[in-house]
């Protein structure tokens, strides 16, 4: 069973009908279903929300959260473990530290990551990557 962890690019991308939105639903489905497992690190929760507060408001950010809770994903806080894989990616790579959350959670729970984000080519050696687009 391939499980995912859910990049805020993936979320983002769902939630604005961007491309790859179509994959991401299809994930969320499986998720559902209870075919795989979604996870979505609360760092990467954050940007979620702060991405929607900086572009459409606090009020659009706030529905955005209550969307997100009734999404069948689990939220995984970040503990020193998970900090420290991350930690030490974003030591090796120049990569956005929000990005090396959702990587670390990805290898700590074999999981693919999904996104289209470009920064997560510098670790495609270290991280199996579904990529949206």
């Amino acid at each position: 069973m391939k499980n995912y962890v859910f990049d805020s690019y993936a979320i983002l991308a769902f939630l604005e009908d961007e491309p790859g939105a179509d994959l991401v639903e299809k994930a969320l489905r499986d998720v559902a279903d209870n075919k795989t497992e979604g996870f979505l690190c609360v760092i990467n929760w954050g940007e979620i929300y702060y991405t929607i507060l900086r572009e459409q408001g606090e009020a659009a950010a706030e529905e955005i959260a209550e969307l997100l809770s009734h999404y069948p994903l689990q939220i995984i806080e970040a503990d020193q473990q998970l900090t420290r894989k991350a930690a030490k990616l974003k030591g090796e790579h120049r990569i956005a530290y929000t990005d090396c959350f959702a990587a670390a959670l990805a290898i700590q729970r074999q999981a693919v990551v999904l996104t289209g984000d470009p920064e997560f080519r510098q670790l495609e050696n270290e991280v199996n990557i579904a990529w949206l687009g």
